[in-house]
């Protein structure tokens, strides 16, 4: 992987949406790498470089906020987007607490994961050369 391609990690227990996802960002310069749970997510990142993170909240082992704080614990810098339906005032409560960049509520547009991914990116990273990756 070149240095200045940024890295995401895509995790959701839908093989169909992270296979979308990747649709999404791979054609727009990011080497991605994807996991079917929490527990699978954690397991990548002791043996990957990984810029960014998406996670599904439902899962099975592990749920995308158990596996953002157990993330921050270890990597407390990285970014971590969390994707749900059920995206209450509760879990945007949690997620907050748990340091995630976002919540999205699925369905999520490929326009409005974009956009949020680009603002993770400019917040946690002085990288110029990323800000043209997600132009439209």
């Amino acid at each position: 992987m070149v240095a200045n391609v940024p890295s995401l990690l895509i995790t959701d227990d839908d093989y169909d949406f992270r296979e979308t996802l990747r649709g999404v960002f791979e054609p727009r310069g990011f080497h991605t790498l994807t996991a079917g749970d929490g527990e699978e997510a954690l397991e990548i990142l002791k043996h990957e470089t990984v810029h960014l993170a998406l996670f599904d909240m439902h899962m099975p082992r592990l749920s995308g906020l158990d596996a953002i704080r157990r993330l921050k614990q270890l990597y407390g810098s990285l970014p971590c987007i969390l994707l749900s339906a059920e995206a209450d005032e509760m879990l945007m409560a949690e997620a907050r607490e748990a340091r995630a960049f976002d919540v999205l509520r699925k369905p999520v547009t490929r326009d409005r994961v974009i956009n949020v991914v680009q603002l993770a990116l400019d917040a946690s990273y002085d990288r110029g050369s990323w800000r043209g990756l997600l132009g439209s």
